[in-house]
């Protein structure tokens, strides 16, 4: 039975693959971006969150959008 913040399968391969390609982007290891993403609640209340409608953007974009998003919550 799936509760209701377990990912499917789908989303979660979706999560590895951001995290791989923020990890790239941003010169970091996937470890640190997955903490970075987590700290500031990122992962869960907009990756997560709002993966139906992001999943459908293309790398660039999708790396550009959670970088700003990533900026604005930081300051």
């Amino acid at each position: 039975r799936q509760g209701e913040n377990d990912m499917s399968r789908e989303q979660l391969t979706f999560v590895v693959f951001v995290i791989h390609q923020l990890a790239e982007a941003w010169g970091q290891s996937p470890m640190q971006v997955y903490e970075s993403l987590v700290g500031k609640h990122i992962l869960d209340e907009y990756v997560i969150r709002h993966y139906d409608t992001l999943h459908s953007l293309g790398r660039e974009y999708l790396i550009d959008d959670i970088t700003s998003f990533m900026k604005e919550c930081a300051g």
